[in-house]
């Protein structure tokens, strides 16, 4: 268990940067894989070669007939299995703590320069417009999952998933899913065909189901995780597109006919003072009459700038 300590502590950092499913991922990968591995499993193959047995004395053959029919032992592709699939997870790590690294820097160049320009009004609002801020960590070097790191997430969950369908199409191809008690080998130097003979088949197979189970399980979560973050983004951009609000530049049919009626409003207006105003200069004179036009023409203006002065407060009401 001691060679998996030193990729146990760096995948235990990853636990802090990343989803519920995530860490359920992370510790299906610790117990059902990393402590199986190196507890159960080394033990039932420990005696694999040497109980390898064929019925033949010829010097060479049980080795080549070995060969042939483990390409790769069952405990080193598993261990290969489960480095390639926290690989991804480990350059994500790198990432994130590139990230908090940089905006720890960047926080403490702001904090020198506001102490700088804390006398000058001008210059702290100079910086406050063009320092750049941190968006993706705090200050406690918690981060926060969306930009750059929410894509980078997004890539290796999508590697992970490809190298464990890789792994488990490889082990289907290198040497099935179940071991047989006889395997037959006619591969030189043997002189003949001959019958060679595992050790134990029943429970190594049973061994290769469990961790057969246990990649498709982790499979799974990293495809849940992947549909997760889809629906955890279009909630997202669903909230903001009900809060952003569009003014329109041209207006409304509604308001067009609004402004109409204001128009017509104002003209009708105008036609009743104007054939009041003649009323009265008929009935008066003609010389009182160019008073009273200068009068009703004032009048007139008066009461178009009170008609659309009214036009405009029941459109800041109706606004």
């Amino acid at each position: 268990m001691g060679e998996w300590d030193l990729l146990g502590r760096l995948l235990d950092k990853v636990q802090s940067h990343s989803t519920v499913v995530g860490k359920v991922w992370l510790t299906v990968l610790f117990v059902f894989r990393i402590l199986v591995l190196s507890t159960a499993a080394d033990r039932v193959w420990g005696d694999e070669q040497s109980d390898f047995v064929c019925n033949t004395r010829q010097p060479g053959c049980e080795n080549v007939c070995y060969d042939k029919a483990f390409p790769i032992s069952h405990i080193r592709f598993w261990a290969l299995q489960i480095i390639s699939v926290a690989s991804p997870t480990l350059v994500y790590l790198g990432h994130v703590l590139h990230v908090i690294h940089a905006e720890k820097k960047m926080r403490e160049r702001m904090k020198r320069q506001s102490q700088v320009a804390m006398d000058d009004q001008s210059a702290v609002f100079l910086l406050q417009r063009t320092s750049k801020v941190p968006k993706y960590s705090s200050s406690s070097g918690k981060i926060s999952l969306r930009g750059q790191l929410l894509r980078s997430y997004v890539f290796h969950l999508l590697a992970k998933a490809l190298v464990e369908v890789g792994f488990v199409a490889g082990q289907y191809l290198l040497y099935g899913f179940t071991l047989q008690s006889r395997y037959t080998c006619s591969r030189f130097p043997c002189p003949h065909q001959v019958d060679c003979f595992l050790s134990r088949p029943t429970e190594k197979t049973i061994f290769i189901w469990f961790m057969l189970a246990v990649a498709c399980a982790s499979l799974l979560l990293t495809l849940v995780e992947l549909l997760y973050l889809c629906v955890r983004a279009l909630k997202e951009c669903v909230s903001r597109r009900k809060d952003y609000t569009v003014t329109p530049v041209t207006p409304t049919s509604l308001e067009k006919k609004a402004f109409q009626n204001r128009d017509q409003r104002i003209q009708n207006w105008v036609n009743l003072e104007l054939e009041l105003q003649g009323r009265k200069l008929g009935a008066n004179g003609g010389v009182a009459g160019g008073g009273q036009v200068t009068s009703g023409v004032s009048g007139v203006n008066e009461g178009t700038k009170s008609v659309m002065s009214e036009d405009n407060n029941m459109e800041e009401v109706q606004i």
